[in-house]
């Protein structure tokens, strides 16, 4: 058994843990069916067999010579038991539930379906970039509480996000953040909840990436002590230098929670080297006015988004623990070791969840694809999603709701949230975290779910 330093796999296989001879790769169930795809295992003929979760003997769906089937004719809202086989080899056997779903499925995890279970047990971090030559990738990451936390799969969509294939996985990764720079694709993630920040860069599409620079050493969060929190943000470039928006701390401190902070480099510098960053002083949350007095010392000020307001200043809009309300901070773009600088309170009726707020040159809008609050006594519920806009990021409103689904009286096990866009002519593109469909619980997530709004600039 050797050694070995790289950051990317094809599959990741832990030592002592049974990933399978063949490996399933991508799984999308749907209302009667379910369609799988796994890696060549230098096989002619594969075999799938398939029953009701727990119920009598597996029984013979087909056969191919590919690397992808649809097991049809199932039941809505049953969970089925598959695998594959092929010779003497065989892939562990997987879960899925059939039922709804919405967009375009990136893939999918059953809540009880453990083959993950060395980092996670549902789908997080979406984050989705346009190569360069045209193809769309998209990454997400496995988490779960108590869990380890540390593997990203990355899958790509050559006909714009209608259909999607596996690519590769990094290992140790988590709250990654694909990007382009100067025609290049890049990772920016921790090694785990609250580790050390790591950057990479891949040559070929995401097949396989650079091992790991670190940026920044942080601890794990654990018992109080603090560490790396970041999450697939806008990286934006702002009068010749990178900016990205972090916060130092971690839930498990009682003193101040999460201090904000963002990191920034010069762009031509080389982006794999630590000395080219800067990381601005911590700062936690203070009581900066007195309409926050009430507030805790610890009150969550986390996953901002940066964007330059109407006044050309680069700015960064936590998400924050104040009903309707988003805190803003000011950079220091002068002085890039600087704290940064209280500015003002937001009225913004999705802030207890992350959101993404993009600036639209064609309209003069700045957009956002956020989990909208409805209810002071729900502020948890991720049952709607919303398209909105503002002209001078102190007023928004409400564009159309995109998913609504209130009506369900299931709030506890639906949600759509955390979501990456990116505006493309007259459309915008969204990945979103989405739990539907049997989910452990709105917040843990069994699908990662890519959608389309054609001319969203009409709506």
């Amino acid at each position: 058994m050797k050694g070995h330093s790289t950051w990317s796999y094809s599959p990741y296989r832990p030592f002592l843990y049974e990933v399978g001879d063949i490996y399933i790769c991508r799984v999308v169930p749907s209302v009667n069916s379910i369609h799988l795809e796994w890696l060549p295992a230098d096989s002619a003929n594969y075999s799938v067999f398939c029953r009701e979760r727990a119920s009598g003997e597996f029984m013979l769906c087909g056969s191919t010579d590919g690397t992808c089937f649809d097991i049809s004719g199932l039941k809505s809202d049953t969970d089925y038991e598959f695998f594959v086989s092929a010779d003497e080899k065989k892939s562990r056997v997987r879960l899925a539930r059939c039922g709804e779903s919405v967009g375009n499925v990136v893939n999918y995890l059953h809540p009880d379906d453990t083959c993950y279970a060395f980092s996670g047990r549902y789908l997080c971090s979406p984050s989705f970039v346009r190569h360069p030559d045209g193809y769309l990738l998209a990454s997400m990451d496995l988490y779960a509480h108590a869990h380890p936390q540390n593997l990203t799969l990355i899958f790509r969509s050559d006909d714009d996000g209608e259909s999607w294939h596996y690519v590769s996985e990094l290992m140790p990764c988590f709250w990654g953040r694909l990007f382009i720079h100067k025609g290049e694709l890049y990772m920016l993630s921790c090694s785990t909840e609250y580790g050390d920040l790591l950057i990479g860069k891949s040559s070929d599409g995401g097949k396989t990436f650079s091992s790991p620079v670190c940026l920044l050493r942080g601890a794990n969060g654990k018992n109080g002590s603090c560490g790396v929190h970041i999450y697939p943000q806008n990286i934006l470039s702002f009068s010749g230098r990178l900016y990205n928006t972090l916060e130092w701390g971690s839930w498990a401190n009682k003193l101040y929670g999460h201090a904000a902070m963002v990191m920034s480099c010069d762009e031509n510098a080389d982006l794999l080297d630590p000395e080219s960053w800067s990381f601005s002083e911590p700062v936690p949350f203070s009581h900066f006015t007195p309409e926050l007095e009430s507030l805790p010392q610890n009150t969550m000020t986390i996953e901002g988004t940066l964007t330059v307001d109407p006044e050309g200043k680069l700015i960064n809009i936590m998400r924050f623990g104040k009903f309707n309300t988003a805190l803003v901070y000011e950079v220091n773009t002068t002085d890039h070791d600087a704290p940064l600088k209280f500015a003002r309170l937001m009225d913004f009726s999705a802030n207890y969840s992350k959101f993404m707020i993009k600036y639209d040159e064609c309209s003069g809008y700045y957009y956002t694809v956020a989990t909208r609050v409805y209810d002071e006594k729900k502020t948890s519920a991720r049952d709607l999603l919303s398209l909105m806009r503002s002209k001078d990021l102190r007023a928004w409103e409400v564009v159309t709701d995109l998913f609504d689904y209130r009506d369900r009286n299931d709030t506890a096990h639906v949600g759509f949230q955390y979501v990456d866009f990116a505006i493309e002519g007259n459309d915008l593109l969204f990945l979103c975290r989405t739990a539907l469909n049997g989910a452990n619980s709105y917040h843990d997530s069994n699908y990662s779910t890519f959608h389309r709004i054609k001319n969203f600039r009409d709506l």
